[in-house]
C-alpha cells in the first residue's frame, strides 16, 4: 500500500511539472505547439510503467481546468482534448520493462530504443486525439482551405512529432547523465539471463 502511495504522489508532482511546463510559450501560431509537459510524463511514464504513467497524464488533464487552462466549444470536445489526450500521453509505459530490461543487462541499443519508442508513442497517442478534436470540432479554423481532417492532421501530426522529438532528445539526455532516473529504488531487481 504505501508503495502504491508513493507512486501516486510521484504522479500527481511530475503532472504538476507537466502543467507548469506547459505554460512556457512554444506556440507558433494558433495551430502547432510543442508541448514540453510530454517530457515529465514520458520520463515518469518510462520510470514507473504504463498504468502510473496514464494516471499522472490523467492528473495533468484535470489541473487545467482548476487552472483556467481550456479551450471550450463542448463538453465532448473537452473530455477528447484533455482527458482522453492527456491520459494516453502516458502510454509511453508501454516501454518501461524494455527499458528496464535494457538497463540491467546494460545494452545502451535497446534502451535507446526503448526511449525513443516511448517518446513517439505517448506523443502520437496523445495527439491523435487532438487531431480527432480538431477535426470534429474546430473544422471551422481550417486554414488555407484545407479540409478540417487535413488540417488537423497537419497541425497536429507536426505538433506531436515535435513534441516527441524534443521529448526524445532530453529524455536521452537525462538517460545519459542519470540512467538511475529510471530504476525506481523500491522497485523489484530485473533478474538476467546471466544473473540467474
Amino acid at each position: 500500500m504505501q508503495g502504491r502511495t508513493r507512486v501516486m504522489m510521484e504522479g500527481t508532482i511530475i503532472a504538476a511539472l507537466a502543467i507548469t511546463l506547459s505554460m512556457l510559450p512554444t506556440n507558433i501560431g494558433s495551430s502547432f505547439t510543442i508541448s514540453l509537459g510530454q517530457i515529465p510524463i514520458t520520463i515518469f511514464a518510462l520510470r514507473r510503467g504504463l498504468k502510473p504513467g496514464l494516471m499522472a497524464g490523467f492528473i495533468w488533464g484535470i489541473i487545467h481546468f482548476p487552472l483556467g487552462q481550456i479551450y471550450f466549444l463542448s463538453v465532448p470536445q473537452v473530455l477528447i482534448e484533455y482527458l482522453l489526450a492527456f491520459l494516453f500521453a502516458g502510454f509511453a509505459g508501454l516501454y518501461a520493462n524494455p527499458l528496464k530490461q535494457a538497463i540491467a543487462e546494460s545494452n545502451q541499443g535497446k534502451a535507446l530504443r526503448a526511449i525513443v519508442l516511448g517518446g513517439l508513442v505517448g506523443a502520437l497517442a496523445r495527439f491523435f486525439w487532438h487531431f480527432v478534436a480538431g477535426w470534429i470540432f474546430w473544422g471551422s479554423y481550417a486554414l488555407w482551405g484545407m479540409s478540417p481532417a487535413v488540417f488537423s492532421l497537419v497541425m497536429n501530426g507536426i505538433s506531436g512529432l515535435a513534441t516527441g522529438a524534443v521529448t526524445i532528445v532530453v529524455t536521452i539526455i537525462l538517460y545519459k547523465m542519470v540512467p538511475k532516473l529510471f530504476i525506481p529504488t523500491d522497485s523489484l531487481v530485473i533478474k538476467t539471463e546471466n544473473s540467474k
